[in-house]
């Protein structure tokens, strides 16, 4: 297939653009800046210069592509107090593959997210659909979120192949900077490595290289529909994660109390204390997906997120 890929040269785009190539696709990424044109090229994608506001080039895109995958999101303005207008641009994308799209059955697919789907049990590909109750806790940037997934499931009814793969909170390996390298940060600067409460709250986990094979699977096969969870760890404690990082820091791992879980880890505070965790059988079962990457706490053991830079 010839594949039109946002958000290509970022964290999952550039694993996944690899793993399409090796199987044969062509593919053409978003680039928004020089650096990232500069890194499709040199991984051996085409180029298509803009950003996910530029909505005729979005369509222009489609049209000319035999599937989507749409990864970029405004994180830089969602976690900074932007969700809501980071999540009504992801939408105004969506709606513009959609209408590209509609009537040609070919592939859409987009990435979401699992955290906070179902707090306090196990999360399925079930949950977080229209008719169910899943969600319903979510306001603000998160609900519109979880509307703009809901959306593109919709799309099957309009004769586009479309699949939303949900991604675990901390999609891990090395050159992660997200979650995790932030609570290194947060440990090394603070010389205690938090937990919430008890830290047995659970994140579901996947190594990057896991959820990149589900993205290309799912773009080749998934049913019009699909909601796919790229979970390889159901569920692993924050403790846990806390303690591995005490370790290799050398500083002691500690409870933080949740009235002061803001002061200590800011912005994720919020994220950082839920219990999420999530399966992925139903996936496996459907896709033939195998995760073979390390484990969240093994991927934290090989020490790559503990590096620093040379001087």
């Amino acid at each position: 297939m010839r594949v039109f890929i946002t958000g290509a040269s970022g964290w999952i785009g550039s694993a996944l653009v690899p793993e399409l190539i090796g199987a044969g696709h062509e593919v053409v990424g978003l680039a928004r800046s020089d650096a990232s044109a500069a890194a499709l090229t040199q991984a051996g994608a085409q180029v298509r210069r803009g950003t996910i506001d530029d909505l005729d080039t979005l369509r222009d895109a489609a049209a000319e592509s035999d599937g989507v995958i749409h990864l970029a999101f405004k994180h830089d303005i969602a976690f900074s107090g932007g969700f809501e207008d980071a999540a009504d641009a992801d939408r105004r994308a969506i709606d513009t593959f959609g209408d590209a799209l509609a009537g040609s059955d070919r592939p859409f697919l987009i990435a979401s997210g699992t955290l906070g789907l179902a707090p306090g049990r196990l999360a399925t590909e079930e949950d977080g659909q229209a008719s169910g109750p899943a969600g319903a806790h979510m306001s603000g940037g998160p609900a519109k979120r979880l509307a703009n997934a809901q959306a593109t499931v919709a799309l099957a009814d309009r004769g586009v192949r479309s699949s939303v793969a949900r991604l675990t909170p901390t999609v891990h390996g090395d050159g992660d900077n997200g979650f995790m390298a932030t609570l290194v940060a947060i440990a090394r600067d603070k010389g205690v490595s938090g937990y919430i409460g008890d830290g047995a709250n659970r994140w579901p986990a996947v190594h990057r290289s896991d959820a990149a094979r589900l993205f290309r699977l799912a773009l080749e096969g998934a049913p019009a529909g699909s909601t796919l969870h790229a979970v390889a760890e159901e569920g692993v404690p924050i403790r846990a994660v806390a303690e591995v990082i005490g370790r290799h820091l050398g500083v002691p791992s500690a409870s933080v109390s949740p009235d002061d879980a803001a002061g200590h880890f800011t912005w994720m505070a919020g994220f950082l204390g839920l219990d999420s965790p999530t399966s992925g059988a139903y996936t496996r079962e459907l896709l033939g997906w195998r995760p073979t990457g390390p484990g969240l706490i093994d991927d934290l053991d090989k020490g790559h997120y503990f590096a620093t830079p040379s001087s």
